[in-house]
């Protein structure tokens, strides 16, 4: 399973960083509009669609997307469906989390299929206008949810129960998470930022990062802005999980050897990339 994730891993960086430092962003947008495709198939697919349907879903999503940025779209500001995207992703979220799993399979099967594509497809609207503002504004909101990631995870594993007792985060949806792993990311993100906020001030980068550009709009409540984006990254793995226990799998496809699917990758990015855009919006 090691090799295989390696491999995976090393074969994606090896597609999509060079992509990514092109000088025009086409083919960095092509490269993850396909990716964004695929995990709306395995969302259709979580959600009881046939393969069929599923990959008709995938197309369509595929078309609608590469048509909003044929049209030019993405050179314009969206802060209203960034707005949107959080609005609904702090009411499902809400909603879901307090009733657990049994809640999902209640909703009715078009709406769960139309609301989960629409926030996959608008997060990568989000990808795609963070990539045309600058490369360095794109990475440093990807590095925010990878600390987090990485360090909830090894502080999970250090200090599990022993700051907060037995009180897990979510135990029916995922048992392994822990109040101390999200502390640790939250951590994390805090020294992510401020590395960032000294590599901007000693270089000249094609454009200014996330922290810099939260810091300029909102000054010492920049952590609040942290906060926010980090639980936001942490209810994208939550509803993530709690969609694929009401589905009865334990990966959202196979199709990243060793890594599960392409949602399994992406759950927490899901809800920050639109959050990341609104708090920068109109600087």
């Amino acid at each position: 399973m090691l090799i295989k994730r390696i491999i995976t891993a090393v074969v994606l960086l090896a597609i999509l960083l060079p992509a990514l430092f092109l000088g025009s962003p086409n083919v960095f947008n092509a490269l993850t509009l396909i990716l964004i495709a695929a995990g709306v198939w395995e969302w259709s697919r979580m959600n009881g669609y046939s393969h069929s349907k599923s990959i008709f879903f995938a197309l369509d999503a595929f078309v609608i997307c590469a048509g909003l940025v044929y049209i030019g779209l993405t050179r314009y500001p969206m802060p209203m469906l960034w707005l949107m995207a959080i609005a609904l992703w702090v009411l499902i979220s809400s909603f879901l989390l307090t009733k657990g799993v049994a809640s999902w399979a209640r909703i009715p099967q078009a709406i769960r299929l139309i609301v989960g594509a629409l926030l996959i497809c608008t997060t990568w609207l989000a990808v795609s206008q963070l990539r045309q503002i600058g490369i360095n504004l794109l990475l440093s909101t990807l590095l925010l949810v990878w600390a987090a990631d990485i360090c909830a995870y090894a502080a999970g594993r250090l200090f599990g129960g022993k700051l907060f007792g037995d009180r897990k985060l979510a135990v029916s949806i995922s048992p392994g998470k822990t109040w101390e792993g999200v502390l640790g990311g939250f951590i994390g993100v805090l020294l992510i930022a401020y590395f960032w906020l000294w590599l901007d001030q000693k270089h000249a980068p094609d454009s200014l990062s996330l922290y810099t550009l939260l810091q300029a709009r909102f000054g010492k409540f920049m952590l609040l802005a942290l906060i926010f984006l980090t639980m936001l990254a942490v209810v994208g793995d939550l509803i993530e999980s709690l969609v694929k226990r009401s589905a009865g799998v334990k990966d959202s496809s196979g199709l990243l050897p060793g890594h599960g699917g392409v949602l399994d990758r992406v759950d927490a990015l899901l809800p920050v990339l639109p959050a990341a855009m609104f708090l920068v919006s109109n600087l």
